[in-house]
């Protein structure tokens, strides 16, 4: 990568993160923590036990307001019963009792003494600390009991908000540990929330402000409360609190049940509240993950569920705001409030997830570049998933959508700008030099230039047989498109099989098997050419258009050794090719076709390369022009794998008839030799050179080696 690409993706990276870093996506992260929530309870289910919840709900829900007394009655009469209740839980051994749900009015006023048994039950639980009523304010008045519950606990000493923070997308994720108001006599004090004061009661532990501003409350520090507030920390489907219809609870002190009471609700922090249909529910980042209601997570004391209450089938984003007060007492009680990261650490992990996919995408192609950001993505998610189970939040959303349009941003730049040169390369040259070659120069970045180094590669060349003939009898029209139609054919062949195109010198072609990509089989890759280019001749010769009956035989040559590779050539123009004896040699063998009547011609080295997925046969050994060294050629017959039984065993005989040509037994050659010699020019030539032994024999000095007089 260049240095100029690097600082461009940093740069990218930077803004891509300055802006998720705005208010505006406060959205996005609280959407994040709420699919965190999500996650974690498919991965990992409920965090804690039911049973184990310090926190428990009283239910004024469906069941209760369809039961009698109930039934046909507003809450305000339900006080004799509320008091029947309130009195059976203290003395079942509850620690605190708080009430979400606020009673404004009273029919005390057209029923006098109607509440005497409610407001006892409040001055007996208020003097040993035990209860708590609530009060919620929205406007500039709050909404408060009514003034003779106030006056039974005690007023202020016994009442506390129920307020509860919303994000701005009405999203509850959050709970206060204290308020600030104004008092009449006392001016402005600070009092703790309901969820506060509750745990506070319940440990026999007030709440107290340590060095920093965190607030420590049953004997530990609540995590993130610097900012007297707290991030809740949801579980469960929509179970993980203990829900206690009212109906069964009053019907239980009714019965006289006291054992119910006591073990279900001994040292246990209880919340009266509203759990209905539609009053009193509100989203939070449970809404994900709530489960089907109406399916009672408690044992039932008297009653048994009301049947057809409750659809099945449906499961609803928002919960009543009894369970999310609940939520929180049981977060300060088992100190597992969430932990959030502030803004500048949320900046600096949304750069750096930002800053790592703009480098992918610069470093990679963009479908390895994407499948590499969406593996670091899930990852990221495993991970924040994992920091949540234990209270500890990472951002989720925000990251994953930086790298995102950091990826869209880069790969824009790198179509516009980065790539924009190595395009213009691949489409200049594509034309005039193969693939391998073209990527070479790209990856290089930098200008080609002189130089070779010493590989192990394979040289293919191949010829047109009577080309000349062939020529002569064409327009140039139909010349340049009968040659184009073959070259490109052949060409198609060499580079699919891992080779690329040297150069075309009229009809020949010479081509190179590993380089300049590494080829461990480049002998075998260069034979298999071979054999499909002679393939796909017959092919052309039968169909294409472009032939017109010139019915086309090409030659090939393929020699494998050590070879010079690289940009050879003058120092104002050179070429990617190679040189050597060892390619000269190639040409020698292509030429040699013409002479025993093959298609293919291959040097022992490339034969021996192989191994046994060729099939081959030795043709000749000769001493070519230019060469002391005899050299002994093969041709391959076919794939071991696929060539027939009958063709095997005509290899078989010509191999037994060599043999014996070459250990002097022209008598026995001849005849092996007669049975091949219809239709195999090889086979035609050593009969008449055993024949011509047997009348002559060679002299003692004989090597069986044929010198040839021409290339």
């Amino acid at each position: 990568m260049r240095r100029r690409d690097v600082l461009a993706a940093a740069l990218i990276a930077c803004i891509v993160s300055a802006l998720l870093a705005l208010p505006a996506f406060d959205r996005v992260r609280g959407l994040s923590l709420d699919v965190a929530h999500w996650l974690r309870h498919i991965a990992f289910g409920q965090q804690y036990p039911t049973e184990s919840s310090p926190a428990v709900v009283v239910a004024l829900d469906e069941e209760s307001y369809r039961t009698p007394p109930f039934a046909d009655r507003p809450v305000v009469l339900w006080t004799p019963q509320i008091a029947a209740v309130l009195n059976a839980v203290i003395a079942g051994g509850a620690k605190v009792v708080g009430f979400d749900v606020i009673l404004p009015q009273s029919v005390e006023a057209v029923a006098r003494g109607y509440d005497r048994e409610f407001l006892i039950a409040l001055r007996n639980a208020s003097r040993d600390g035990k209860v708590v009523l609530g009060k919620v304010q929205h406007q500039l008045l709050p909404i408060r009991p009514f003034p003779g519950q106030s006056f039974a606990v005690g007023h202020q000493q016994n009442i506390r908000s129920n307020n509860l923070f919303r994000d701005d997308d009405e999203v509850i994720r959050r709970a206060p540990l204290s308020f600030k108001s104004d008092d009449l006599e006392a001016g402005e004090r600070t009092e703790t929330s309901m969820a506060a004061e509750l745990v506070a009661r319940a440990t026999g532990q007030a709440p107290e402000i340590v060095p920093g501003g965190a607030v420590r409350i049953a004997g530990r520090i609540v995590p993130g409360s610097a900012s007297k507030n707290v991030t809740l920390n949801f579980d469960g489907g929509g179970r993980a609190i203990p829900l206690y219809s009212f109906a069964d609870l009053f019907a239980c002190a009714e019965s006289g049940n006291a054992e119910y009471f006591k073990r279900h609700f001994d040292g246990r922090i209880v919340l009266i509240g509203t759990v209905l249909d539609v009053e009193d529910r509100k989203l939070s980042s449970m809404r994900f993950m709530t489960g089907t209601e109406g399916v009672a997570n408690v044992p039932r004391c008297a009653l048994q569920p009301m049947a057809g209450l409750h659809r099945e089938d449906l499961e609803r984003d928002t919960i009543a705001g009894v369970i999310i007060q609940a939520t929180a007492v049981n977060n300060l009680m088992r100190g597992d409030t969430l932990v959030e990261l502030d803004r500048v650490v949320i900046w600096l992990i949304d750069m750096l997830l930002a800053l790592g996919a703009a480098l992918l995408t610069l470093a990679f192609a963009p479908v390895a570049a994407g499948l590499s950001i969406v593996g670091a993505a899930l990852a990221w998610t495993a991970g924040a998933t994992l920091a949540l189970r234990q209270s500890f939040v990472l951002p989720l959303l925000d990251p994953l959508l930086g790298a995102a349009i950091a990826f869209a941003l880069v790969l824009g730049y790198r179509f516009a700008v980065a790539d924009r040169d190595k395009r213009f390369l691949r489409q200049s040259f594509a034309l005039y030099l193969a693939p391998s070659v073209v990527d070479r120069l790209v990856a290089a970045e930098k200008p080609p230039e002189l130089g070779g180094e010493s590989r192990d590669v394979t040289v293919w060349f191949s010829d047109v047989a009577g080309f000349t003939g062939i020529s002569e009898k064409l327009s140039p029209g139909e010349l340049v498109a009968l040659m184009n139609e073959y070259l490109t054919a052949m060409t198609d062949i060499v580079e699919a099989h891992g080779g690329f195109v040297d150069k075309y010198i009229g009809d020949a072609i010479v081509a190179v098997f590993g380089a300049p990509h590494d080829d461990p089989d480049h002998a075998l890759s260069a034979v298999r050419a071979a054999l499909a280019c002679q393939a796909k001749l017959s092919e052309l010769n039968r169909d294409a258009v472009a032939f017109k009956g010139h019915r086309l035989a090409c030659r090939i040559g393929i020699n494998t050794g050590a070879m010079l590779v690289g940009n050879i050539g003058s120092r104002r123009r050179f070429n990617y090719t190679v040189m050597g004896d060892a390619a000269n040699l190639a040409s020698r063998l292509e030429g040699v076709n013409k002479m025993y009547g093959t298609r293919i011609l291959a040097s022992a080295a490339t034969a021996e390369r192989t191994g046994t997925a060729i099939v081959w046969r030795e043709i000749d050994r000769v001493r070519v022009v230019g060469r002391e060294q005899p050299v002994v050629m093969f041709e391959p017959i076919g794939e071991a794998a696929s060539v027939p039984a009958d063709v095997a065993e005509r290899v078989a005989t010509y191999e037994r008839a060599l043999a014996a040509y070459r250990a002097r037994q022209f008598e026995a050659a001849a005849t092996a030799f007669q049975g091949l010699a219809g239709d195999d020019q090889p086979a035609r030539m050593f009969l008449e050179r055993a024949r011509g032994f047997v009348a002559a024999p060679p002299a003692e000095g004989w090597d069986g080696v044929m010198t040839l007089e021409g290339k």
